[in-house]
């Protein structure tokens, strides 16, 4: 149920009440109504709500009124509240939300410290020329300035002036794998300050976190009440649907629905990196009429200027993106969401879900599955409480294998590309959180690979003997297919003509030897992870070995410390002192008087 603003029990200052007018933000969702008034009354809160229940406003008002409530203003490098978000789009989107507020509030500045948009330089030279009363920032950034050595920054400092806390998306911070920052973080700020935790799943994790960085916290948990799904963790608007497709169906069944949905905007999900930067191309080539754009987390300095460009879209907009958008990100008028492969992990299931139907909006999300994995749709109701409706396959699906194979005939990068991405899925498969349904021996390769538009199938321990009927090979020459990058081509052919006379083809590496016969990518994933652990055991002994000599020197010291402390005092005599300090493996002797 939503509440007017003058309804809370606690007075909002006019300039607030004046932003949240010109935002046409008129009542309050359950989860702003719960937590404001208690973070006002100087309660910290951890807090749980289904994803797009307005979280946001639920701490950014609080942090605004108890800033305007201090006696004395901050000065210019006092820090009065912290911002922490997993990611850097959403620490984006929350500095735009503040942003809209300080307009009608001046006194206060605030800035933003995450990768991407600036250097650590730049961030270091903003706070030191400008200050900051409100900072929002990732965890990694900021640890690395608070503990920065040798530069004019003293955010330590700044932040003994501390009102507020808040802690975005803390479950995604702790899947992050952020405990240990967020723990060293914690370090640096007061005890006597409010602390707002606000998460869209509770887990243990969060609640350890929760115990350590709050004082007595109130829990505030909201759920939305739906006749036909109660208690379920995603927002009542929201239309939840599966399709049971087949591998070598899916991408025409996502180019079909995209053409007969369209206009609109569009999120679609997938499992790997490699299957984004690829079904990217793809699907730019099928879909002439909208405007693709591609994310994953391995794109670090342009993820986002991409995201900020869809959604700023006017157009009908499509995103290919992997779990890196999955929570929190906030895309105004998302329509539709395509599951196109089930997440790794069940709770993104639902985090995905939630891009669409945000603050009480109407959206659709439709999860992709193949005959084996249709028992997924009772484990994410189970699991998740998330009751998905079966919808029935589009009519008259084109086939695209022709066409794309043409493309990869064009253009080799793209031939490497389509391998890539298929390689990388069945590695993903293998890894799924929900193995014991969804398992790899299950998996319709030659569909698959058709679905993927391979040329030919790649060489994998994977695939020894699977029946693979279903893919017909493409009878080419793969050595003449060339790179449409002419620099990329003439090294190539330079290998080629050594491969062509040694039977060996050179690699890139220096001692990197011939690689084993039939090896998977996933074996040598795993060697290179074995690698990794001896050498990190090598550093390990290495320190233990270092530690032990360094007591060892600083016993030495300290005896030898002993022994001038009593020459001065005239304990012993220097015909002693110089018989125990040359000979330290010997008994003292008895002191002389």
């Amino acid at each position: 149920m939503k509440t007017e603003w003058n309804e809370l029990g606690v007075k909002l200052s006019e300039p607030i009440l004046q932003t949240l007018k010109e935002l046409n933000f008129i009542k309050t969702t359950p989860v702003q109504a719960a937590c404001i008034p208690l973070l006002l009354q100087k309660k910290d809160v951890c807090a749980e709500a289904v994803t797009g229940s307005g979280k946001t406003l639920a701490f950014i008002i609080p942090i605004l009124e108890i800033l305007l409530a201090r006696s004395a203003p901050l000065k210019k490098h006092e820090i009065g509240a912290l911002i922490i978000s997993p990611t850097r789009e959403l620490a984006s989107q929350i500095d735009e939300v503040l942003t809209k507020f300080l307009r009608n509030l001046p006194q206060f500045s605030h800035l933003q410290m995450i990768g991407g948009a600036h250097t650590v330089i730049e961030d270091i030279r903003d706070f030191t020329s400008h200050g900051a009363h409100i900072i929002i920032t990732t965890p990694g950034r900021f640890m690395d300035l608070l503990i920065r050595q040798g530069d004019k920054i003293n955010l330590a400092g700044g932040l003994k002036s501390l009102e507020i806390l808040i802690l975005d998306e803390a479950d995604r911070l702790l899947d992050l794998g952020f405990h240990a920052t967020l723990n060293t973080i914690l370090g640096f700020l007061p005890k006597q300050r409010r602390t707002g935790l606000f998460s869209a799943t509770q887990t243990r994790e969060v609640e350890s976190l929760a115990r350590a960085g709050l004082r007595n916290p109130v829990a505030v948990t909201v759920k939305e009440k739906n006749l036909s799904n109660d208690g379920s963790r995603t927002p009542a608007s929201l239309a939840n649907y599966y399709m049971v497709v087949e591998g070598h169906q899916k991408l025409a069944v996502l180019i079909t629905l995209m053409k007969t949905k369209a206009p609109g905007k569009f999120m679609v999900f997938m499992s790997t990196c490699a299957a984004v930067e690829y079904f990217s191309l793809i699907l730019k080539h099928f879909l002439p009429s909208v405007t693709v754009m591609s994310i994953h987390g391995k794109l670090k300095t342009t993820r986002f200027k991409i995201f900020d460009k869809f959604r700023n879209l006017k157009t009908t907009g499509l995103l290919v993106c992997t779990d890196v958008m999955a929570r929190g990100i906030d895309i105004a008028d998302i329509d539709w969401v395509f599951q196109f492969d089930a997440p790794s992990c069940a709770s993104d299931f639902v985090h995905r879900c939630g891009r669409t139907a945000r603050i009480g909006n109407r959206g659709t999300a439709l999860a992709f599955l193949q005959p084996n994995e249709e028992p997924y749709v009772h484990f994410i109701d189970i699991n998740q409480k998330v009751k998905l409706t079966h919808m029935e396959l589009p009519d008259d699906l084109p086939d695209n294998l022709t066409e794309i194979r043409r493309m990869q005939q064009n253009d080799r990068a793209l031939m490497d590309k389509a391998t890539r991405a298929f390689v990388s899925y069945i590695h993903s498969y293998v890894k799924h959180e929900c193995s014991v349904l969804l398992r790899v021996k299950d998996l319709d390769f030659g569909r698959l690979a058709v679905g993927f538009g391979l040329l030919t199938m790649p060489k994998m321990p994977e695939l020894r003997n699977r029946k693979t009927d279903f893919f017909q090979p493409l009878s080419v020459d793969l050595n003449l297919i060339a790179y449409k990058d002419k620099a990329r081509e003439k090294i190539r052919q330079e290998k080629l003509a050594i491969y062509r006379e040694t039977g060996v083809w050179p690699s890139s590496k220096v001692n990197s030897g011939p690689m084993k016969k039939n090896e998977s990518w996933s074996e040598k994933k795993a060697q290179k992870s074995r690698k990794k652990e001896k050498k990190k055991l090598r550093v390990e002994q290495k320190k233990r070995k270092r530690a032990a000599v360094d007591e060892d020197e600083w016993n030495e010291l300290a005896r030898d410390a002993r022994l001038l402390k009593k020459l001065k005092k005239r304990k012993i005599s220097e015909k002693s002192f110089e018989k125990q300090f040359n000979n330290k493996t010997e008994a003292a002797p008895a002191e002389e008087s």
